[in-house]
């Protein structure tokens, strides 16, 4: 007798660039190696059927087909999409979330609409102010945690610190690093470098209870010197997509190069066993996948061209955050550390009283 699945994982299945031709066999695929699962595909139901027929998957007990009349298309203006598009697929997946019927949701649609939407629906976490976009980027030690990634376009230091508060929960939960390292992004190690929010945040993270190391530098976020990078979204967006750039142009100058001559290829099939532990080492797709972090709910943004295995990592990540209880535990944390500001603050009081 089958054991009844343990974890229900809400699909937004017509959000991203290919909606469910990507969605289904990418759910298909993280089944079969996770079979306590309960998959639930929102959409239209016609065309998720119609689509499973096509690609000749069986959609068997494992899953079950919630339908929505609309789809927030990755042009919507965010407002729009929470004030008109309430039946769309993207907001019921997150209604299930609220409703407690999912424990956590993936969607690789508009990334504004899913902040927008998924802040008005589940709330933030208490003494968070600003829900996080965070993910993973490949380092030397295995991967770095970074956040904020696009979500805030302007944060305060006490939002920033927040961020670090939220990524260090995240990096110890998930991968079991205990103090992982937390730096603060900046264009200097002194401290006298940065602009005004940034030494603000540095000095309440130098208070943190958790494993500040101070300032770090762009060419430090893919070593193995920290485990967690503090930034602002503004900041934090630009230097994925720089990195993201970096990528593509190495791939394409590598390959230009091994078709230079027949010596070149010669060289290339001498070190394709290197270069593909590298591509694997180094592939986007297994990197696919980040935590909105900050709200009461789990919601994981895929991103909007991803392919089968890159969306199948994005629900890995999803059931990995159940599996661990992430927003409890940065519930936890906010709470302690509030009654331990309260706490001070009394005491002050009470000091100078007497």
């Amino acid at each position: 007798m089958a054991s009844k699945p343990t974890k229900t994982i809400a699909l937004d299945a017509m959000g991203g660039d290919f909606g469910p031709k990507v969605v289904i066999p990418a759910a298909v695929h993280v089944v079969k190696k996770n079979k306590d699962i309960h998959i639930i595909l929102v959409g239209d139901e016609a065309r998720l059927r119609d689509c499973a027929t096509t690609l000749n998957i069986d959609l068997d007990e494992h899953f079950e087909i919630q339908h929505a009349s609309q789809v927030v298309e990755m042009h919507d203006d965010p407002r729009h999409a929470v004030r008109k598009k309430k039946d769309s697929s993207m907001r019921i997946a997150i209604d299930m979330v609220k409703q407690g019927r999912a424990q956590a949701v993936v969607s690789a649609g508009n990334t504004g609409a899913l902040m927008a939407t998924a802040k008005f629906v589940l709330k933030t976490l208490p003494g968070i102010e600003r829900p996080a976009i965070c993910t993973t980027i490949p380092s030397y030690g295995g991967h770095t945690h970074m956040l904020d990634l696009g979500a805030n376009v302007d944060s305060s230091a006490e939002q920033l610190f927040q961020f670090a508060v939220m990524g260090s929960v995240l990096a110890e939960a998930v991968d079991s690093v205990h103090k992982p390292k937390v730096g603060l992004l900046n264009i200097g190690s002194e401290d006298s470098k940065g602009n005004a929010q940034v030494k603000a945040a540095n000095k309440l993270l130098q208070n943190g209870s958790f494993n500040y190391i101070g300032y770090v530098e762009g060419d430090d976020i893919n070593t193995d010197k920290v485990d967690v990078v503090v930034c602002d979204g503004f900041v934090g967006n630009v230097s994925l997509k720089t990195m993201e750039g970096v990528a593509k142009m190495i791939a394409t100058l590598m390959r230009e190069e091994f078709k230079n001559s027949i010596f070149s290829m010669l060289a290339g099939l001498v070190a394709m066993p290197v270069l593909k532990r590298f591509k694997k080492r180094v592939d986007p797709r297994t990197y696919n996948g980040a935590s909105m972090l900050g709200l009461t709910g789990i919601v994981i943004k895929s991103h909007g061209s991803a392919d089968v295995l890159s969306y199948a990592n994005a629900i890995q990540i999803a059931l990995l955050e159940v599996e661990k209880s992430v927003p409890e535990h940065i519930r936890e944390c906010m709470n302690t550390l509030t009654t331990s500001t309260e706490e001070s603050s009394e005491k002050a009081v009470t000091e100078n009283i007497a």
